[in-house]
């Protein structure tokens, strides 16, 4: 199994089981399977909803003897409603209790935008309008989510859904530089700048939506779908490989975690098997050609205007 060397000094898994749109129903099976072919790295959040079914399930796992805590990489998301400095801990504590574990081994910002707090996590006003907290920085979540590692309640902290300027903010204002940025990246978003410039500052890049994400709520007819993409096919007829193993195996062999979300368990097995091959230089070539520059998550339907929303074309703080 590929590991990524985190600047906290840790070691993290690169292939991650998501459990993004997960039903709680399905978390016991979905897990059960992971583990059973090899994963360890677990990807939640307390948005997803489903964090007390994935802490039953790991929990009746560690009885069973399959697996053992210190065996398992957990990362949970601080949630946007959570992001007022007076809430961070709040919302970190919510997650530790429902995973039922001592610690997290990551622990990310979900998004740099505030959120009102209301029974919805995507709150709206009683015209549908979704509505924003633009007051709170995301440098000041960021020196509240520093002292839960000063604490010793996790492992390694990061950042997900930020641009280059939030993360320098970061590193000039703040005194813990980010472990990770988890970020949508896929054969038609291969991010090669930006994921040149996380490195170089030594935080580790992890790829969600690394297969696409089709089945996202909003997806429209007019969307390209990554899995059916006719370059990547032909390279999965040369190497019998699935078209899921091709794009999870692109992000792993240039030093990128992968995300990969499945609740069948043949797929979830078969994403898993992407240690036995490699992708040749030309054909690395030809995936990152594909770049549209396309996100699947540019949640402009939800985000568009917040003041930190970092993928707005003419973002600034000024």
């Amino acid at each position: 199994m590929y590991e990524l060397t985190l600047n906290s000094g840790h070691q993290m898994p690169a292939l991650i089981m998501g459990f993004s749109a997960v039903s709680s129903e399905k978390v016991d099976t979905t897990i059960s399977t992971a583990i059973e072919c090899g994963y360890r790295h677990i990807d939640s959040a307390w948005m997803y909803g489903n964090e007390k079914e994935i802490g039953d399930t790991l929990q009746q796992l560690y009885k069973e003897g399959k697996v053992k805590r210190e065996e398992m990489f957990l990362t949970s998301k601080l949630w946007a409603q959570f992001n007022d400095p007076k809430d961070v801990r709040k919302g970190f504590m919510e997650s530790l209790n429902k995973l039922q574990t001592e610690y997290l081994d990551l622990f990310l910002i979900h998004i740099p935008c505030a959120l009102p707090k209301t029974a919805d996590p995507f709150p709206q006003d009683e015209n549908g309008t979704y509505l924003h907290d633009n007051e709170v920085h995301y440098a000041d979540t960021w020196k509240e989510v520093e002292k839960l590692q000063k604490e010793g309640l996790v492992r390694s902290i990061g950042i997900s859904n930020f641009n280059e300027y939030q993360i320098n903010r970061i590193l000039k204002d703040c005194s813990i530089k980010p472990a990770v940025h988890q970020i949508e990246s896929h054969p038609y978003l291969a991010d090669v700048k930006h994921i040149e410039f996380c490195k170089r500052n030594g935080i580790a890049v992890v790829a969600y939506a690394a297969l696409g994400s089709k089945t996202r709520f909003w997806a429209t007819d007019q969307d390209p779908v990554v899995l059916e993409d006719p370059v990547l096919k032909s390279i999965t007829e040369k190497r019998g490989k699935s078209v899921a193993q091709i794009a999870i195996r692109f992000q792993i062999q240039r030093g990128v975690g992968a995300v990969a979300k499945s609740v069948d368990p043949e797929r979830i097995k078969s994403n898993f098997q992407v240690y036995d091959f490699k992708i040749t230089e030309d054909e690395m070539k030809l995936i990152y050609g594909l770049d549209k520059n396309w996100r699947a998550f540019d949640m402009a339907w939800f985000l568009g205007g917040h003041r930190y929303w970092a993928h707005q074309s003419n973002y600034s703080e000024d």
